[in-house]
């Protein structure tokens, strides 16, 4: 008997958890940060598709937690934890947060990419979880794959070809 490794899918403003030997992707990460956190000797990891820094900001009275970065990584955390990851051992690795439009104002407000980066690694710090590895930044779009296996998380951009973090 074998394992069968399939690949959980992980959409905009969204957030799924997975266990070995199965990984983890995301596509479309331009101003958006792609945040795993993991376990690696329980072989479990988790996934935000971050879209925005804070949700403090919305007006939405019913809002989508898994959007933004300050309620987003609570829940991926308790999520891990509820699954058998152990909270000292995690660690986190992430990618994103590009500025994908030039603008010629200087205004914070289009800063987008920036701010979701400095965010994700606000609430890493505030969690206890080190930040292992990061490929952020720039004007590409990405698309990640974490395998929890291994720890390695695969960055795909376009013109740019592959690499492992």
């Amino acid at each position: 008997m074998h394992n069968v490794q399939s690949v959980v899918k992980v959409g905009i403003s969204d957030l799924k958890i997975v266990q070995a030997p199965n990984t983890i992707r995301t596509s479309g990460l331009g101003s958006c940060v792609g945040a795993v956190v993991y376990d690696l000797s329980k072989k479990v990891a988790g996934l935000a598709h971050i879209m925005l820094p804070d949700a403090a900001l919305t007006r939405e009275g019913k809002f989508n937690k898994y959007k933004y970065a300050n309620t987003s990584l609570d829940i991926l955390v308790t999520m891990l934890i509820d699954n058998g990851a152990r909270n000292h051992a995690l660690k986190a690795k992430i990618a994103g947060g590009a500025q994908m439009f030039q603008f010629s104002s200087n205004s914070d407000v289009m800063r987008i990419g920036p701010r979701n980066v400095d965010a994700v690694e606000k609430k890493l710090t505030e969690l206890n979880i080190p930040v292992i590895a990061a490929d952020v930044g720039g004007n590409k779009g990405r698309t990640i794959e974490f395998d929890p296996a291994t720890g390695k998380l695969k960055i795909r951009t376009i013109k740019q070809g592959e690499t492992i973090i």
